[in-house]
């Protein structure tokens, strides 16, 4: 096991172990020398809002504008807020908590962190990270999206306002005002799109993401649509999962400039980042409000309001609600990413995490509740102006953002404009989630193996290259089905049994006890029996509980008509299980590499190791403790 102790949280030698120190190994007095040097080393944020907008900016992303709205919706409207708020306070903000405190009193990525807590459970740290590097590879191609989208928008007329283009097929549709077909065809018009993006559905459900008839004849479909599917990703011209065809340039070059933002942004580490994110983690506020403002003023704007929060309490009754309140509060929060972790362990050691983790998690939840007005002001827009029922135009997922949004901005005065700043900040919701996504990758390895954050450039140079060339199987006519498939299996049900192992193992293998000590160590006071309690029941079971519905209600993976073949929904639990499979395969590792009979061993790997010995190249145990390191027993 490696001895070195890369938070620095080995104070100086007090009185009390002094007379133990003279007889500490020579090297072992040189790795605690070394051990408080790269604590010294360690960067922190250079101001406390660099630390919170980072967090805001990880935690508020491209769900927020296209999940919750729609779940509020479809849930019983107000009454949704219920069971949303009871799940945020059981478990979506202990487990936030919970992530920064520990990053911060450990000061390391998860994979040290995890490996000191419980040696045994290590493979949770490299869990999490495995599980933020495949987000990362379809995260940053819908980023990439929205830079096309973006660009596009600087015409004088939006390319997807209207039929006659060369992608347009005789079944586009306009949809103008009062020229809705008949009322027997109106089944079939639909402005959803696909569904990429969107893991907390693989884990209740599966989207109507199909057209509600499979025929070509009579079917109508919005020129935004057509622009999204055959313009823009080309998916006419591929022929499933297994034929992807040629490569889209076009979106190959937008995903080279994500990475290119991402690279400059994060290759000097925080210093760098935490000054971006002043205008990533703010610009959606301010368009946020600039859009709720336009909204407010267009017609059949309280129409949409009205079906947005109505409540309808007889919903409640339905145990889909639930599932969807706690999924939702749970993947918007974002533990079990290793984010929050890393982000926090760049504080200092006395700083409120508490009240942090307050501030932050408020914010997220009310940015997504209020951007449900915004969403449902111009769904209800919609709505009025082509005569269809607002259910027909609410939905979720990129075919809001991508499909419906874009064919009702199509419709506004100065539509251009609106258009951009609509895009612009969908990006910079992207970007600094995906900056949090990568640092807690660079984080986690760089505290794992030291000599790459001395060349930190380097190594971010080299991890963003390889994003981009795995990124080019995303780019092809027919990536949009593997952004799908990766949606589906890369960080649902896996990132659910990371947060259960993480639970657990702070629970029950390090203790709840414990770790309220640590927090009484930054703050100067325990964590209260509330949090506690969280910790070590109520978060678990929620967890537990989301898993096994999921798992009930799993279907094959579906993508608009498409019905991907089962060796494709093997690869994606193939994907699945290799991130899972990092906790068992670490603990059987580190088993069979301790050393005395089972029971020992087990016992050596369950203690943290600021409490145990550690292997010294002497044949010595070196207990590691806050008042220094004293001599072990001998091996």
């Amino acid at each position: 096991m490696d001895s070195k102790d890369s938070d620095g949280g080995l104070l100086d030698t007090k009185a009390d172990s002094t007379e133990n120190n003279k007889n500490l190994p020579q090297d072992s007095l040189v790795e605690k020398r070394e051990d408080q040097d790269v604590h010294k080393e360690r960067e922190t944020w250079d101001t406390k809002i660099d630390f919170l907008l980072s967090v805001i900016g990880f935690a508020v992303d491209l769900a927020n504008v296209w999940r919750f709205p729609y779940l509020c919706y479809r849930n019983g409207g107000g009454a949704f807020l219920i069971p949303y708020l009871l799940m945020l306070g059981a478990a979506g903000i202990p487990l936030f908590y919970m992530e920064l405190a520990l990053g911060q009193y450990n000061k390391t990525g998860a994979i040290t962190c995890w490996g000191r807590l419980c040696p045994l459970f290590k493979g949770i740290g490299w869990a999490v990270v495995l599980i933020a590097f495949y987000t990362d590879f379809f995260y940053n191609v819908v980023i990439a999206w929205s830079i096309h989208f973006l660009f596009s928008s600087f015409t004088s007329e939006l390319p997807w306002a209207k039929c006659g283009h060369e992608w347009n097929t005789e079944y586009c549709y306009e949809g103008k005002s009062n020229t809705a077909p008949s009322s027997g065809n109106n089944s079939n018009i639909t402005y959803e799109g696909t569904t990429v993006l969107n893991s907390i559905s693989t884990l209740v459900e599966d989207m109507n993401i199909t057209n509600s008839t499979n025929d070509t004849e009579g079917r109508k479909i919005s020129p935004a649509e057509e622009y999204f599917n055959n313009r823009f990703l080309q998916l006419d011209k591929s022929g499933g999962i297994f034929d992807v065809g040629s490569i889209n340039w076009e979106i190959a070059l937008c995903l080279l400039a994500v990475y290119i933002i991402c690279y400059f942004s994060l290759w000097k580490g925080i210093k760098m980042s935490g000054k971006v994110v002043w205008f990533t983690a703010l610009f959606p506020y301010v368009v946020l409000v600039i859009l709720m403002i336009r909204g407010a003023t267009l017609e059949g704007a309280g129409k949409g309001v009205e079906y947005y929060l109505t409540p309808n309490f007889t919903r409640l009754a339905s145990s889909n609600v639930w599932v969807d309140a706690a999924t939702q509060v749970f993947f918007s929060l974002g533990p079990g990413f290793g984010v929050l972790l890393a982000f926090a362990s760049y504080n200092q050691i006395n700083n409120n995490v508490y009240r942090d983790a307050l501030i932050t998690s408020s914010i997220n939840c009310l940015t997504s509740f209020v951007s449900g007005f915004v969403i449902f002001m111009i769904l209800g827009h919609m709505s009025e102006t082509s005569n269809l029922p607002i259910e027909n135009v609410a939905t979720e997922g990129p075919g809001l953002v991508f499909v419906v949004y874009p064919a009702a901005i199509a419709t506004l005065p100065a539509a251009p404009f609106w258009s951009i700043i609509f895009f612009l900040m969908l990006l910079t919701l992207g970007l600094d989630s995906s900056f949090g996504g990568s640092e807690a990758i660079i984080t986690a390895i760089s505290d794992e193996f030291p000599i790459l954050r001395k060349h930190r450039e380097l190594f971010v140079g080299a991890l963003f290259a390889l994003y981009m060339i795995v990124g080019l199987a995303f780019c092809t006519q027919g990536g949009a089905y593997v952004v799908s498939l990766m949606d589906k299996y890369a960080a649902g049900y896996s990132i659910l049994f990371a947060v259960f192992f993480e639970s657990l193992v702070l629970s029950w293998a390090y203790g709840v006890e414990r770790f309220s000590s640590d927090i009484r160590t930054m703050l100067g006071h325990p964590a209260g029996i509330y949090w506690k309690v969280c910790w070590k029941f109520i978060a678990p079971l929620f967890i537990l509980w989301i898993m096994i519905f999921g798992l009930v209600q799993y279907t094959p993976h579906r993508y608009d008509n498409y019905e991907y073949p089962w060796e494709a929904n093997f690869i994606g639990w193939c994907v699945a299980l290799s991130s899972v499979l990092c906790i068992p395969l670490f603990a059987i590792i580190a088993f069979i590499r301790a050393r005395g009979s089972p029971m020992e061993r087990l016992r050596f790997l369950l203690t943290p190791t600021n409490d145990k010995g550690i292997q010294a190249t002497d044949g010595y145990h070196v207990v590691r403790m806050n008042g220094g390191i004293v001599i072990g027993e001998k091996v």
